[in-house]
């Protein structure tokens, strides 16, 4: 499948921001069945091209002018669904059973996993393992945020696709086994997904990587590209970073993914106007619930 992409990232603050450093994992790589064909970042800043521990093609984007605005445009050509899939690791097997904060499990959740625990048909069980987890933790949006945890999305039985990379790589290394989150886009006909996506890595002895998507309860292939791995979101999301000012920031994406050759599906494209005005919007809501907070803790004292 030949998959066109168009990523927009727009930030917005209330007031000067004198210097910005963020670190973009935003460039695909050849292997894991895609191939490349073109790509592109466009930033208003100096970027410096590196490759991060796990692997990943990244840049690092300095702004050190006064600025109230970032645009960050990634866009390319990426062929999937191919045969050769790259094994390489960039780092030793047992970095991926390492927890973090993100990804700790619980007594529940270990208890849920072992379960699923049959190296005779690893491969089977941990399909049985997402589906199953993607009846305990339903999809829902908004329930969760980016710094929620494994433990708590669990708990709660609701997240999204973040939360549910999470999850099932807790669960996995609970039992023993190696995993990554993985970031990235993924193709729908309808094109309702705008927004990148994240789904999971299990290495399974004697068949290597294998890739699972909890939150569409299927196998990652031709549909998916991938941008970065880690060992949770904070490590593999495609943008991070720093900034010195500022005041309150707002921010807002926009992601199109088409199938070449064929007509592009009815997204709603947001033309740059659009996309500011959505950083904008969420620049004000985060301000307004900042007052909020600090009235109601002026009030208790």
């Amino acid at each position: 499948m030949l998959l066109n992409i168009e990523h927009h990232t727009r930030y917005a603050y209330s007031e000067d921001v004198n210097y910005t450093i963020q670190e973009l994992r935003l460039t695909p790589q050849h292997g894991f069945g895609q191939h490349v064909r073109h790509w592109e970042i466009k930033v208003n800043g100096e970027l410096q091209p590196s490759e991060d521990a796990y692997g990943n093609t990244t840049h690092t984007l300095v702004v050190d002018e006064p600025h109230t605005e970032i645009l960050i445009i990634a866009m390319g050509q990426v062929e999937t669904g191919l045969d050769v899939v790259s094994q390489h690791l960039a780092l030793p097997l047992p970095i991926y059973l390492r927890d973090t904060p993100l990804t700790q499990s619980s007594e529940q959740m270990l208890t849920f996993a072992k379960q699923y625990q049959q190296a005779h048909r690893q491969n089977d069980a941990l399909e049985e393992m997402m589906h199953a987890l993607l009846s305990r933790v339903q999809y829902i949006k908004g329930a969760t945020q980016v710094t929620t945890s494994a433990v708590e999305a669990f708990s709660l039985g609701q997240g999204v696709c973040q939360d549910h990379a999470h999850v099932f790589i807790a669960c996995c290394r609970a039992i023993g086994l190696p995993a990554r989150y993985v970031s990235g886009y993924l193709f729908t006909e309808d094109g309702s997904l705008m927004q990148t996506h994240a789904w999971a890595d299990v290495y399974v002895a004697g068949e290597g990587w294998q890739s699972f998507d909890v939150s569409n309860g299927c196998r990652a292939g031709e549909t998916h590209v991938r941008l970065a791995t880690g060992l949770d979101y904070r490590s593999a999301s495609p943008v991070s970073g720093m900034r010195s000012g500022g005041g309150v920031e707002g921010m807002a994406s926009s992601v199109i993914v088409n199938q070449a050759g064929l007509a592009a599906s009815q997204q709603r494209k947001m033309n740059a106007a659009q996309l500011l005005a959505q950083a904008q919007l969420s620049r004000e809501s985060l301000a307004q619930a900042a007052l909020a907070k600090q009235s109601q803790h002026a009030q208790q004292q």
